[in-house]
């Protein structure tokens, strides 16, 4: 439904990752986000979350699924090389994040 291409800001990739800024790994994955582009999705489909989460493994990368986008690409927890929604609440709040409403098609 939307796809852009962005460099992060520190500011952005701060206040995204804001829940986990009391974490060790919160430095490094300010960092980590803000070190290049980045590709923004916004998906849509039945139990689109849970497909996509599929499709991108567990959260850490060694623990991942053989095949899985963090299997294949990612270097640790923090260097993830994918993000994606938990729930479709948390999507709809990420989704308002970094998209206006013009920038969503159907």
């Amino acid at each position: 439904m939307a796809q852009k291409r962005v460099q992060l800001t520190p500011a952005q990739a701060g206040a995204f990752y804001a829940v986990h800024k009391e974490r060790p790994f919160y430095n490094d994955l300010v960092s980590f986000m803000i070190s290049g582009p980045v590709v923004l999705q916004v998906l849509e489909g039945e139990n689109a979350v849970a497909k996509n989460r599929d499709v991108m493994g567990a959260t850490d990368p060694k623990k991942a699924e053989a095949h899985t986008i963090r299997a294949q690409f990612a270097e640790s927890i923090e260097a993830n090389s994918v993000h994606g929604s938990d729930s479709a609440e948390n999507a709809a709040n990420e989704i308002r994040f970094f998209f206006a409403e013009t920038e969503i098609l159907p």
